[in-house]
C-alpha cells in the first residue's frame, strides 16, 4: 500500500502499520510457544542419554558389522510373509473401499444426509488409526500371527483407498453420464458403463500405490506379533543380536526398494 515518506513522495510497502505490528505479534506469539514447548521438551529430557548418544551409536555400529550373512536362510519365509500381508491386505482394503467410495461421492451416494455422512465417518475412523493400532487389537481379539496383521492393513488401508477414489468419482465427466442415462439405461448400467470406466486408471493408480505403502508398514507389524519379517527382527533385538539386526535391516530397505520400483514401473504403464 502507498504511504508517504519524508518528502511527501509516495512509497509502496508490503504491509500498513497495523498490519506489520499484527505480523510481529504473531511471530512473537509463535517464539513464546516455541520456547514454552521447547521448555517442557527439554525437562522431560535426560541430557547425559542424548550427550553420550554418538558413544552408543558408535559401539552399536561396531556391533552390528559386518551382517551375519548365514542368516539370511532364515529370513525367506519372514520376507515372504510380509509381502502376502501387504499383498492380501490391500487386496482386502480395495473390496471394501469401492462400495464405501461410491456411497461417499456425491454424484452416486443414495443420500448425501444418511449414508454419505456415514461412508465418510467410515473413511476417517479407518484412516485415523495407525497399523500398528489396529495390530495390537486384532492381536488381543484373535491372537498374534500373519492373519492379523492382514486384517490390520486391510482396515488401515480402507479408508486411504476409499477417499482417493471417491475423489476420482467425483470428477469424472458427467457428459457421458449424461449420454449413458439419455438412452435409457438403468442405474447400474449408468455406474456400470458411464462412471466405472472413467475411475479404472485411478482404481489401478491408487491400488499400486496402497500396496507400495503397505509393504513398509507390513514390515513393522511383527514388532507387535502379527507376523512377517518385524517379528525376526522384534527377536534379534530382544537378544542384541546386531549382526542379525543389520541383515534384517538390510532385507527390509532391498524390499522397500524393490517395491519402490515396481510401483513406479505399473503406474508409469497405466498413466
Amino acid at each position: 500500500m502507498p504511504v508517504q515518506d519524508l518528502k511527501g513522495r509516495p512509497v509502496w510497502q508490503r504491509r500498513s502499520g497495523s498490519e506489520s505490528l499484527a505480523h510481529w505479534v504473531m511471530w512473537l506469539i509463535g517464539v513464546a510457544i516455541f520456547a514454552y514447548c521447547w521448555q517442557q521438551i527439554s525437562a522431560a529430557t535426560t541430557w547425559f542419554f542424548v550427550w553420550d548418544a554418538p558413544r552408543i551409536a558408535d559401539d552399536i555400529w561396531s556391533r552390528a558389522t559386518p551382517p551375519r550373512w548365514e542368516y539370511i536362510t532364515q529370513l525367506g519365509k519372514p520376507i515372504w510373509d510380509t509381502i502376502n500381508i501387504a499383498t492380501l491386505g490391500t487386496i482386502i482394503a480395495l473390496i471394501l473401499a469401492v462400495p464405501v467410495a461410491f456411497l461417499a461421492a456425491r454424484n452416486t451416494t443414495p443420500s448425501r444426509f444418511i449414508i454419505r455422512p456415514v461412508a465418510l465417518l467410515i473413511i476417517v475412523s479407518t484412516r485415523s488409526i495407525n497399523s500398528l493400532i489396529w495390530a495390537l487389537l486384532l492381536i488381543a481379539i484373535i491372537g498374534p500371527g500373519v492373519f492379523a496383521g492382514v486384517i490390520a492393513i486391510a482396515i488401515r488401508s480402507i479408508g486411504f483407498c476409499a477417499k482417493l477414489l471417491y475423489e476420482a468419482i467425483e470428477e469424472i465427466n458427467e457428459t457421458q453420464v449424461e449420454a449413458i442415462t439419455a438412452t435409457g439405461a438403468s442405474r447400474w448400467q449408468v455406474m456400470a458403463y458411464g462412471i466405472v470406466p472413467q475411475i479404472l486408471p485411478a482404481f489401478a493408480g491408487i491400488a499400486v500405490f496402497r500396496w507400495d505403502i503397505n509393504i513398509r508398514e507390513s514390515t513393522v507389524l511383527g514388532l507387535v506379533g502379527a507376523g512377517g519379517i518385524g517379528l525376526q527382527l522384534s527377536s534379534s533385538l530382544n537378544v542384541l543380536a546386531w549382526p542379525q539386526v543389520s541383515l534384517i535391516l538390510l532385507v527390509i530397505l532391498a524390499a522397500v526398494v524393490i517395491s519402490e520400483w515396481v510401483s513406479a514401473k505399473v503406474r508409469g504403464a497405466i498413466i
